[in-house]
């Protein structure tokens, strides 16, 4: 069946609208959302035929984070950088992909107000093999008043942030963002070229029955993250277990799968990664933001994600996420521990 276009929401019309209800709005941060959907249909566009155009396998080459530079993350991260430096209302950009901050010194963007951070393309090497990858944004208010933005505009904790979401690249490409009033998804289509509204107002379950975690990696676990993983898989009819084991190695794609069908996604701090190996700053406060906002949890091992302050652009942290039911039995299983001599991470 043909869709009645007439009853079409653009992401740009969706923005424009909801922008209206914000008292004293500029429009700023609608037209960088509007620069990163751009950017993202651009990298849509070379994910879907990389194949064809040589743009597989590695660039060559490490990045800041010790990982391997496929072609497609230097795609991806040049077209963000483009999109957001030109647009006029972003003063510094931090990536992933980059050892440093990149200011925006043009003179006439002096006033400009916004700071993005910006995962290009995670879960890159699935690139290869034909899973889902996505990019993740992350968005603050400037803290120092005008010029170039600096390192300490990228530093604040997650709980300032303005906005946030990600793309995700799969059978079909979707844009889900929240800007602190609920979440919004938008699947584009290809026809005209629009991301359009397909899931207004996502919430995840508070209960659910998928569990998300690189069991390889099991015997370097804190004990508490051991034992959950143990209840996940003890049967119990009343609470519906074993749970399903759903890990794909594109946090996207696995956030994603959950937030939608409820589960939980852990990547904690190991015996090998004490500080935990995600970053904080590009994956693990947008992603928080975005599942608080969808009724979820997210936690550090210790805390709070979003209430984390950073020290750095690169900061790693663990980080247990997901329906909020989940989570807090994560919770109860590291409180049950406190008080035991067991091994855990510092």
């Amino acid at each position: 069946m043909k869709r009645n276009l007439s009853n079409v929401k653009t992401l740009v019309q969706f923005i424009t609208e909801s922008q209206k209800n914000v008292l004293h709005a500029t429009g700023e941060l609608s037209r960088i959302l509007n620069d990163i959907a751009i950017a993202a249909k651009i990298i849509n566009r070379e994910v879907n035929k990389a194949g064809l155009l040589d743009m597989l396998g590695i660039e060559g080459g490490m990045n800041v984070q010790d990982e391997e530079v496929k072609k497609l993350d230097v795609f991806a991260n040049e077209q963000f950088i483009s999109a957001l430096s030109s647009g006029g209302q972003c003063c510094v950009i931090a990536s992933e992909e980059n050892d440093d901050i990149i200011p925006i010194k043009k003179s006439d963007y002096s006033k400009a107000n916004y700071v993005v951070l910006i995962d290009p393309l995670d879960g890159s090497s699935n690139i290869d093999v034909n899973v889902a990858i996505g990019s993740i944004f992350s968005i603050y208010k400037r803290v120092t008043n005008e010029g170039a933005g600096q390192v300490i505009d990228c530093i604040q904790p997650g709980d300032r942030q303005v906005a946030a979401g990600y793309i995700i690249y799969g059978s079909s490409t979707m844009l889900v963002y929240t800007t602190g009033d609920g979440v919004n998804g938008f699947t584009l289509d290809p026809s005209i070229g629009e991301f359009c509204l397909s899931h207004p107002n996502m919430k995840i379950p508070e209960d659910g029955f998928i569990y998300s975690v690189n069991e390889g990696n099991y015997v370097e676990f804190p004990r508490e993250i051991q034992e959950y993983i143990y209840y996940c898989k003890t049967p119990d009819f009343a609470t519906g277990r074993p749970y399903s084991a759903r890990y794909i190695g594109s946090m996207v794609a696995d956030f994603h799968r959950n937030l939608i069908k409820g589960g939980i996604f852990m990547y904690p701090a190991t015996s090998k990664h004490p500080l935990g190996k995600l970053r904080l700053m590009y994956e693990c406060n947008p992603l928080a933001f975005l599942i608080e906002q969808a009724g979820g949890k997210a936690i550090d091992g210790e805390g709070r994600i979003l209430s984390i302050q950073p020290d750095s652009i690169h900061q790693r942290t663990g980080i247990i996420i997901g329906s909020k039911n989940m989570v807090e039995k994560v919770e109860a299983f590291i409180q049950l521990n406190l008080g035991k001599n067991v091994y855990r991470i510092k």
